[in-house]
């Protein structure tokens, strides 16, 4: 399982150092193999094992492509969708286009969320905790059928 967060460094050449503890979980699970591509909801990437890429695959695939909504999210989805692994150092290389759109600068955080990881810009990981600690859950009749039956 992917979780917990980590301030890793993104190198001159564009590549992040997967922390080790995560190595040998994702050799055995991905062959250190990944995609990555951008999440349409946070100014972040989301970096798959390819496992569970291949599950996102499906359910995209299965989306109409005359739809406009559908094929909207398949263009943005499948279109920034990069292939990557792991070398010898456990690094993996973010495309260009990627950094670019996530705002990545040299401090980066790595965000364990089960399946994924998510990747952020440092500062902006910062502010996003900040925004959803202010925030809060919503309370009674704001919650979802499924946070109603959510407990720690």
């Amino acid at each position: 399982m992917l979780r917990g967060a980590s301030a890793i460094n993104l190198d001159t050449k564009g590549r992040i150092a997967i922390p080790t503890r995560y190595r040998e979980w994702l050799t055995d699970t991905c062959q250190d193999q990944f995609v990555c591509t951008i999440d349409l909801q946070s100014p972040c990437l989301l970096l798959y094992p390819l496992n569970e890429w291949l599950l996102i695959e499906t359910k995209l695939r299965a989306l109409s492509s005359t739809d406009p909504q559908e094929r909207r999210l398949q263009r943005l989805i499948l279109g920034y969708a990069t292939e990557s692994e792991l070398d010898k150092g456990g690094r993996t290389l973010i495309a260009p286009t990627l950094r670019q759109h996530a705002k990545l600068q040299k401090k980066v955080m790595l965000v364990g969320q089960l399946n994924k990881f998510e990747l952020w810009d440092e500062d902006m990981w910062h502010q996003q905790v900040q925004q959803d600690l202010q925030q809060g859950l919503p309370t009674g009749n704001e919650l979802s059928e499924r946070l109603k039956g959510f407990s720690l």
